[in-house]
C-alpha cells in the first residue's frame, strides 16, 4: 500500500486550510498519474517573495524572487542505495525533497494570467512536484512533456484556465 507523507508549512500564515488541502490533493493526484508505487515523503513550504528571493539567491545565484523552487533529495547513486538492507526495501520512504512556493508570486501571476488563485497554486504545486520526480524544461521536448502533463492534471482536478 502506497503511503505519502506530505509536510505542509505556511511561513506566511496567509494560506487558508482549503488551499493547503488543495496542495495535498494535487500532490496525491500527481503521484497517482506518475504511478509512484512506493512510500515517499515531500515537504512543501509557502513563503513570501522576500524569503524565496533569499533561497533563489543563496542556492541558484539569482537575486530575485521566483514562483516555485524544488530541491530533490533522492540520490541515484547505487552505492547510496546499497546502504539499506533489501529487507527494508519498500518500508523506508523515498525522500523526494522540498518545494518552496511564493504566495506573493502565486497571487501576482493569477491576476497577470487572468485565472484563479487556486489554478495558479495548483500549477506551481504540480510543477514543483514534477521537478522532484525528474521532469524538467531545459529543452523544447522536455518542456512540452512537462507542461502537457501539468495541464492534464490540472484539468482532471477542474483547475482549467
Amino acid at each position: 500500500m502506497r503511503k505519502l507523507d506530505i509536510a505542509l508549512y505556511d511561513e506566511t500564515e496567509r494560506v487558508k486550510q482549503q488551499h493547503l488541502d488543495l496542495i495535498e490533493k494535487l500532490v496525491l493526484s500527481t503521484a497517482e498519474k506518475l504511478e509512484l508505487d512506493q512510500n515517499f515523503e515531500v515537504s512543501i513550504t509557502i513563503v513570501s517573495n522576500k524569503r524565496i528571493q533569499e533561497i533563489n539567491r543563496d542556492y541558484r545565484s539569482i537575486d530575485r524572487p521566483t514562483d516555485v523552487i524544488s530541491f530533490a533529495i533522492e540520490d541515484d547513486d547505487e552505492d547510496f542505495k546499497s546502504l539499506f538492507d533489501d529487507e527494508l526495501d519498500g518500508e523506508l520512504p523515498r525522500l523526494l525533497g522540498d518545494i518552496f512556493i511564493s504566495i506573493d508570486r502565486t497571487e501576482e501571476q493569477a491576476k497577470e494570467y487572468g485565472h484563479s488563485f487556486e489554478r495558479e497554486l495548483g500549477f506551481l504545486t504540480i510543477h514543483g512536484f514534477l521537478h522532484l520526480n525528474g521532469y524538467d524544461h531545459q529543452t523544447k521536448e522536455e518542456e512540452k512533456e512537462m507542461f502537457s502533463l501539468q495541464e492534464k492534471i490540472l484539468e482532471e482536478n477542474n483547475l482549467e484556465r
